[in-house]
């Protein structure tokens, strides 16, 4: 026997970015429900499934004591991020994990994620919520009807946070060829009933179930993150070794961004081995099975890299058009006085913007000539206005053409020091 699983996480209608986290893979499947806000809860859940995901990738022999040690690894890397980053103090993550050993369940628990098993047609919850609104029902006060609508229906009694010292709750049942398991976030469980939960499983495949479900919660309002992980018990001639199936991670823990904030954090190799894919699909991800996974994965990719490239030549388009247009008025407010033409035959012009020249493209035009000579002023006026002569704006600039003008007139009426033709 081995498990055929499909996963899904949505951000929901409510949510700005999403706090949970699921796995599905060929001995372990798991949800994980961050807290404390999105810059944390993502963290925390992301946190727990890739250090359970080892579990996965290097199967224990004794499955309760590893999954025991996963568990205080998950609290005290919480803790450790905590201590680099203040601004994250206060978050955390149920965990509810199913592995499994080819004959038997090994589950660990923590929190308000849920797990269920459908068998014979008949469903059944495998887990027990860690709320305040559980411990009501448990002690007779309020009703299960009644806790569904209870204010405090949120307030978890126990979760993985680092600080406080937490017992999981662990079992360990037989697994039968058939068998379907759901392991889902509250943003499920807290909308569908199990009624309409049922009805759910008990139809399609693995991936069009998980499809089936987070879009019921998504008709319901989805007011929380939606997280489902779906596997089957199915008889297989192969073994789990040599079917080679990927695992597949969705919501935060796929996301480049989340990972990229963990470096120190270890994740697996999955149906998405990029997680750019998740910049794509973080608010809305979806995971089919490994069958078609990778498939969907490379189509994903060409196009996130398409999209990529042509937002960066966008944006570069559109930095230099600003570019120019800042230039351009810039330009439209400098002045000077030069020659129009060589230094020795040309005249005297009046140039808005700077001398020179950008890639090819002139930095000035010549807003009037004055038709002076540059011949006929004095030496100095000339080497001056050769390398020409800034001015403030553009009655500035005639301001300078206007003396000009007068003292090539004097060196025209008399042949004085500095004047063209005069004996030094």
């Amino acid at each position: 026997m081995q498990l055929r699983y499909a996963a899904r996480s949505d951000v929901g209608l409510v949510r700005q970015g999403n706090e949970d986290s699921g796995y599905a893979g060929p001995r372990l499947l798991v949800v994980a429900d961050g807290m404390g806000g999105h810059a944390a809860g993502e963290l925390a859940s992301a946190t727990a499934i890739a250090i359970l995901a080892e579990l996965d990738a290097n199967p224990p022999t004794d499955p309760v004591t590893a999954l025991t040690d996963a568990v205080d690894r998950i609290g005290e890397t919480i803790v450790s991020l905590v201590q680099e980053d203040e601004e994250v103090q206060g978050m955390g993550t149920t965990v509810t994990g199913i592995y499994w050993t080819g004959d038997r369940l090994a589950i660990v628990h923590v929190g308000d994620s849920r797990a269920y098993m459908l068998r014979n047609g008949e469903l059944s919850q495998l887990t027990h919520d860690h709320t305040y609104v559980q411990t009501l029902v448990d002690s007779g006060q309020i009703s299960e009807e009644e806790a569904a609508n209870h204010p405090r229906r949120s307030l978890l009694m126990r979760a993985l946070d680092g600080i406080n010292p937490v017992e999981p709750d662990f079992s360990v049942r037989e697994a039968r060829a058939a068998d379907r398991y759901l392991l889902c976030s509250d943003g499920l469980s807290g909308v569908l009933t199990p009624e309409e939960i049922h009805a759910a499983l008990s139809s399609s495949e693995p991936t069009g179930c998980v499809t089936h479900l987070v879009d019921l919660a998504l008709e319901r309002g989805a007011p929380d993150n939606v997280t489902v992980v779906v596997a089957d018990v199915i008889d297989f001639e192969v073994s789990i070794e040599d079917s080679q199936t990927l695992p597949v991670v969705v919501g935060a823990a796929g996301e480049l961004r989340v990972r990229e904030r963990l470096p120190r954090v270890s994740f697996p190799l999955d149906a998405q081995p990029d997680p750019e894919h998740v910049l794509v699909a973080a608010e809305r991800s979806v995971a089919a099975s490994p069958a078609n996974a990778l498939e969907v994965r490379t189509r994903e990719v060409r196009r996130r890299r398409f999209l990529r490239t042509t937002a960066i030549v966008v944006a570069v388009a559109l930095i230099l058009g600003i570019a120019a247009v800042i230039g351009r008025v810039w330009l439209s407010t400098q002045w000077y006085v030069s020659v129009n033409g060589n230094p020795g035959t040309g005249t005297v012009a009046v140039y808005n913007g700077v001398p020179g020249s950008l890639l090819g493209i002139s930095l000035n035009t010549i807003s009037t000539d004055s038709t002076i000579s540059v011949g006929q002023l004095p030496l100095f006026d000339q080497e001056l206005v050769s390398k020409g002569i800034p001015a403030a704006d553009a009655l500035d600039a005639q301001r300078i053409i206007n003396e000009l003008s007068t003292r090539a007139a004097e060196c025209q009426l008399t042949t004085t020091a500095g004047c063209p033709g005069a004996v030094s």
